[in-house]
């Protein structure tokens, strides 16, 4: 996934798998938002995808905190494995990480391509 950013092999990123009680803790904490989530992201270095013709610096993308039961509780909404959902939920906040968010139409558009297009290419690599 970090090559098809265009991040540096050295990149780093802190994954933490918390309860509900402490996801929603978190939750209030930082977003001011009542009860757990699925994810949330922490960007640390404001790293960006470089440009084409640029070379990628290493740094830390920051903290990423998932929550395992409920993303269970989504996965089977959803129709998928836990796993499965655990993935999307980390490509999530990598890209909320990189500065992409989805608050407008656009950005939602271009955020849930790219993590579509991102889970297709690691699911075809894991098939």
């Amino acid at each position: 996934m970090f090559r098809e950013l265009r991040l540096h092999a050295e990149t780093e990123v802190s994954i933490l798998l918390v309860d509900e009680e402490r996801m929603s803790q978190l939750h209030v904490e930082w977003m001011e938002e009542e009860g757990p989530t699925d994810v949330l992201s922490f960007p640390m270095d404001e790293l960006v995808a470089p440009a084409d013709d640029a070379h990628p610096e290493p740094g830390i993308l920051g903290d990423i905190v998932l929550c395992p039961a409920f993303a269970e509780k989504q996965a089977g909404a959803n129709g998928q494995s836990l796993e499965d959902e655990l993935a999307m939920l980390l490509t999530h906040g990598i890209l909320h990480c990189l500065g992409h968010d989805h608050l407008e139409p656009e950005e939602h558009t271009l955020m849930f391509g790219l993590q579509h297009d991102l889970l297709k290419a690691w699911w075809a690599l894991n098939e």
